[in-house]
């Protein structure tokens, strides 16, 4: 089995025109056109058995709106296998009741975004989201490190994260593109091996840069592969959750990536599908 932990997809009316947007201000090219059909049409084609489908909320407004989205269609969903996430945004006043809604409709987790809600991980606002959607058992998976899409600072660093970690303890942590993404010298230091979960995605191999765009802030940023294998031993491969951040790598291309490294079988079966099974329940597989 194969679990990809970290997918975007947007309403299908807007979805092109979403993704040509995003790939356009990040400089990186799209490999699905981000609506539900592009991506259940890419997990066919890579062999994914379920994809997290993971909403980022820009406004306080819209999370009503497409948590609801998210509780209607998670059924539906759940049977092309995309697991349906909600989201929370810090402007949200009435957050413990939001989450308490997610888990009383069966969610199993929220996205947090800190660049895109332009807010440092460790604002009491966040805190305080965080705090309670651990005491209510969900998953919450944070952006961790740059976004090429902005680029101005690092909203969510490895003290930021310490800070969440000392402070809240939360027991289902998970920390996208292995734990801060361009700030890899800072995982491998600090971070390797705290009581979190870190997701592959948008970590290794080359970036496919947006033809139409001029050239990006940044250099070639993500993990070569020795280096990538090293950190997943260092943190623990229990805690590595395969994750692409489709549409913007290749489900497909990133499965030959990993399946040719030197891991281990056991290694593979646990970064593949063993630790998100374990961590999503794996009554939700059965």
């Amino acid at each position: 089995m194969i679990i990809d932990f970290h997918t975007h997809t947007f309403p299908e009316k807007i979805s092109s025109r979403v993704v040509k947007k995003l790939g356009t201000a990040a400089h990186i090219k799209a490999y699905t056109d981000g609506s539900m059909d592009g991506l259940a049409a890419s997990m066919e084609r890579a062999g994914v058995d379920y994809s997290v489908n993971l909403p980022v909320m820009t406004s306080a407004q819209q999370v009503e709106k497409i948590n609801t989205s998210m509780i209607e269609d998670r059924e539906a969903l759940l049977a092309r296998g995309i697991i349906a996430f909600g989201g929370m945004h810090p402007d949200y006043t009435d957050y413990k009741a939001e989450i308490r809604r997610l888990k009383e409709n069966h969610i199993a987790g929220i996205k947090l975004h800190p660049a895109y809600q332009n807010i440092n991980l460790d604002d009491i606002r966040m805190l305080r989201i965080i705090d309670c959607a651990a005491e209510e058992g969900l998953i919450i998976l944070t952006h961790a490190g740059m976004d090429i899409g902005i680029y101005d600072r690092n909203y969510c660093s490895v003290a930021h994260i310490l800070k969440v970690i000392d402070e809240l303890h939360p027991d289902k942590f998970v920390l996208a593109h292995m734990g801060n993404w361009d700030f890899w010298e800072d995982v491998e230091r600090d971070l390797a091996g705290a009581p979190v979960w870190l997701d592959t995605a948008f970590s290794i191999g080359p970036i496919t840069k947006n033809p139409a765009t001029d050239e990006p802030p940044y250099e070639e940023m993500n993990l070569y592969d020795e280096d990538f294998v090293r950190l997943c031993r260092k943190h623990g491969t229990d805690r590595i959750l395969f994750a692409t951040d489709s549409p913007w790598q290749d489900q497909a291309d990133y499965i030959s990536r990993i399946n040719a490294m030197e891991f281990s079988d056991a290694e593979k079966e646990q970064i593949f599908a063993g630790n998100a099974m374990s961590l999503l329940g794996r009554e939700m597989f059965s």
